[in-house]
């Protein structure tokens, strides 16, 4: 009897509420209900009239509602039964019928759904956060299924809107003669409606109901044309061809990516904006690196800081940038394909596979030392190491591009082991992603089911073992078969118009990139592979390749480094600086040393020299920390505060790398193959 009343009690409340226009007379009534529910400042006949009368409000509302559905269902037959009617005009009054039942049928839903979460909350304990954010979550829930069924109750009523808006213009027109030129404005507009119809995707009803897909309160920002336009009306706003920003309450920035009508072409001008100020400000950038002496990179990655989030903010498309500048990555290791020819791979091939797997073992048992010492996890620890172990594919091809090597024949040249090794790294590193989502596992595992973790793990491994054999089973069929006369076939259609060649090449890289995709390789080393299947064509093919594919490398290469730079945080370094210093130093040197080790047991007596330029240029970490340092963090596997280490190290050990080379090259280099390296 007690919830009977309170209910009752909280209903007329709000039916009150409803009728008031002072928000201080709701706060009075509200109290006043409250009250009289606790038995505070009333007597029992009162409380007994406000129950009464209360209920008696309730069901009247209830009992109105039920006539109202049955004249709305008795409306339906009648229109089905009517032959005056068309069948359109049939279908749109009893679907408009239809729409007022569903909100009938939800406005009751909503009355007793508040009800029952007033109730909820005041049997609640105020004192346990767990169980008001438990209320909170069921509330926040209930409204997104709220908002969702408004949101398609509206979109159905814009539905019949325009179609009450098209009998009315088709009554006009049976109305009046059309002239010819209206009877075909006519056609084409049905053509477009149908058009409309065929192409539009419903993603929002397919994927609604699909597990895992959540509903979330977004914000959206209109551009700033559209927000300028104070006398525009709804529907001009709605219809506006701009694009709208996304924000969630995470923080997260979203903006278009395939619009409902895909027959009206759209452009994101935040993304064409942030590309354009890319472009110019990294000139001067660059200029400027190139006068006091350090690669162009430097500057670019500068660019990026300038107007990443650490300084003016003004890139918006983040994301986007980072994407195009991974095509940076792409062509610029087809280039380095180019230049090592499968003869030079097939002379160092011991090498650079013995080489990085030492370096690689060698790094995690000195971070597995470290990190027992420091009381840090094993699992945190194998990632760190790995992460650190890796070395700059994209910045050691600038210290070679164009190098003149001459050495002896039968002598082992640097810069093939060099590139040997960061390719073979390059191979861990798509094992390391491929075994990434079992370390994570392995984290959060206890110690009585290591062992299972242990033999997952070597599972993995055994699979990327395969899948490698199976890409250079593919490459020598290619190299057999087919490269020689699909180059050929290049060559003779593009005589007079090099787009075909550049679409050519850029296809067959594209498709070695996919082939290791596919094969849960790192797509990076399929953009090697390309150019070391290219270059086995000869000296001649290589040349006209790369006369055609390095402008477009240059300048996807400026925004690749430009995206570094976004996720430098200059201030975080002056804060942090003695111990980031001491930090990089340590990873350099020992890079560096653990380099001079291993090069000294593998490498032949007579290219014992090489060693030192060899670890000069493996004595940095690669870019490639900063993806996986943030799928890490996003996997619970390091701290933010580990993550902007591991960030920090790397740009402080890529803006030391020139300087330790250019060392390395003085010391080690003769004089006339010198001023060719440097």
């Amino acid at each position: 009897m007690q919830a009977i009343g309170f209910v009752s009690l909280w209903t007329l409340s709000s039916l009150l509420c409803g009728h008031l226009a002072n928000p201080g007379e709701h706060e009075d009534v509200v109290k006043h209900a409250i009250k009289l529910h606790r038995g505070k400042g009333a007597v029992a006949t009162q409380r007994k009239q406000w129950v009464l009368e209360s209920c008696r409000k309730l069901s009247g509302l209830l009992r109105q509602k039920n006539v109202v559905l049955n004249k709305l269902k008795n409306a339906i037959r009648a229109v089905e039964k009517d032959t005056g009617l068309s069948d359109e005009e049939k279908l749109f009054q009893v679907h408009t019928f239809e729409i007022f039942q569903k909100e009938l049928n939800e406005s009751e839903n909503s009355v007793f759904q508040a009800i029952h979460g007033l109730q909820r909350a005041l049997q609640g304990d105020y004192k346990d956060v767990v169980n008001m954010k438990e209320s909170s979550r069921q509330r926040l829930e209930a409204l997104r299924e709220a908002a969702i069924k408004e949101e398609m109750e509206y979109v159905e009523l814009l539905a019949a809107e325009k179609h009450q808006a098209e009998a009315l213009k088709n009554m006009q027109h049976q109305n009046k003669s059309l002239s010819i030129l209206d009877e075909i404005l006519e056609d084409v507009r049905k053509a477009a409606d149908r058009l409309e119809e065929e192409i539009e995707e419903h993603a929002f009803d397919d994927n609604k109901s699909v597990r895992g897909v959540n509903f979330e309160a977004v914000l959206r920002v209109e551009e700033d044309e559209a927000n300028s336009k104070r006398n525009a009306s709804k529907r001009e706003v709605e219809d506006d061809l701009g694009l709208s920003m996304l924000i969630d309450s995470q923080n997260n920035q979203y903006i278009l990516t395939k619009p409902r009508d895909s027959t009206i072409p759209r452009a994101d001008h935040h993304f064409i904006k942030d590309i354009v100020t890319i472009g110019m400000l990294s000139l001067p950038c660059g200029w400027l690196c190139t006068t006091i002496g350090l690669p162009t990179m430097f500057g670019y990655i500068i660019c990026g800081v300038l107007l990443g989030p650490s300084g003016l903010n003004s890139i918006k498309s983040i994301v986007q940038v980072e994407t195009l500048g991974e095509f940076g990555v792409f062509f610029t290791l087809f280039l380095v394909g180019l230049e090592f020819s499968p003869e030079r791979l097939r002379k160092v091939w011991k090498i650079s596979l013995q080489g990085p797997c030492y370096m690689t073992v060698l790094m995690i048992a000195f971070g597995l030392l470290w990190g027992h010492l420091l009381q840090i996890r094993p699992t945190q620890s194998v990632f760190i190491s790995t992460c650190l172990s890796l070395s700059s594919t994209p910045l050691v091809s600038r210290f070679l591009a164009g190098s003149v090597r001459g050495d002896k024949e039968g002598d082992i040249d640097y810069s093939s082991v060099l590139l040997g090794m960061l390719v073979m790294q390059d191979v861990q590193l798509g094992l390391f992603i491929a075994v990434m989502p079992t370390l994570i596992q392995a984290g959060a595992s206890t110690s009585s089911s290591i062992a299972k973790e242990i033999l997952r793990i070597l599972i993995l491994i055994g699979q990327i073992l395969f899948s490698l054999a199976a890409v250079f089973l593919i490459c020598l069929v290619i190299k057999t078969y087919l490269i020689g006369p699909y180059y050929r076939k290049l060559h003779t259609e593009s005589k007079g118009n090099k787009e075909i060649l550049i679409l050519g090449i850029s296809a067959f890289i594209f498709l070695m990139l996919t082939i290791t995709e596919l094969l849960d390789v790192s797509m990076e080393l399929g953009c090697f592979l390309a150019g070391a299947l290219i270059s086995s064509q000869g000296h001649m093919v290589t040349e006209e390749i790369m006369s055609c594919i390095e402008p477009i490398r240059d300048f996807l290469a400026i925004i690749f480094f430009a995206s570094i730079g976004l996720h430098v945080f200059p201030t975080f370094v002056i804060y942090e600086l003695t111990v980031l210093l001491f930090l990089t130093l340590s990873v350099v040197i020992m890079k560096f040393v653990l380099a001079v080790l291993v090069l000294s047991l593998i490498l032949p007596k007579s290219s014992q020299y090489i060693k030192w330029i060899v670890s000069a240029g493996l004595a940095q970490v690669s870019e490639f920390s900063f993806v996986l340092g943030s799928r890490a963090r996003r996997a619970g596997i390091i701290s933010r505060e580990v993550y902007l280490l591991i960030l920090s190290v790397t740009t402080l050990s890529l803006l030391l790398a020139p300087a330790l080379w250019r060392a390395a090259i003085m010391k080690c280099v003769p004089r006339p193959e010198r001023r060719s390296s440097t």
